[in-house]
């Protein structure tokens, strides 16, 4: 499957092989992978904790994934979010994207990444030293971006 939410760690790595073993069609591969930052609005953070709604989500990604298929030529995606408590450092969402020309891979990786910094379901509490956490919401930024691809 080219969509999963799990608790575990990915590998890389292993993803980029898995889509790409034997291949001679792909000319670009683009690899876009989120890491936990140990602050957050200038304050140091200890945690953060991802929810989903099971089943929602996985259809709502790959419904989205299906979108960026319909929209460049893509010969492979994957999309992995991690969710529950992730430490600062740890990785927390990989997308790759894989196509015949580096543009189309660049834009579609640009796209799915907007698009689940905004719009994908899942609740984000990032947790201070001070052990209160703070549910995140999408930054006015993250949402400029992705109103980009609304009118291209």
């Amino acid at each position: 499957m080219s969509v999963s939410v799990q608790a575990a760690a990915f590998n890389i790595a292993l993803e980029v092989r898995s889509l790409t073993a034997g291949r001679t069609d792909i000319g670009a591969v683009v690899t876009f992978t989120g890491i936990v930052r140990g602050e957050a609005k200038g304050h140091p953070i200890t945690s953060m904790e991802l929810e989903h709604y099971p089943g929602m989500t996985e259809r709502e990604l790959a419904r989205v994934e299906a979108l960026a298929r319909g929209r460049w030529p893509l010969q492979g995606v994957r999309i992995i979010h991690r969710i529950g408590v992730l430490r600062p450092g740890e990785d927390i969402v990989l997308v790759v994207t894989l196509s015949s020309h580096r543009q189309a891979a660049f834009e579609a990786a640009e796209f799915l990444m907007d698009y689940l910094k905004t719009s994908a379901p899942f609740w984000k509490k990032e947790t201070g030293a001070d052990g209160v956490g703070m549910w995140v919401d999408a930054r006015e930024a993250d949402n400029k971006a992705r109103e980009r691809w609304e009118s291209a």
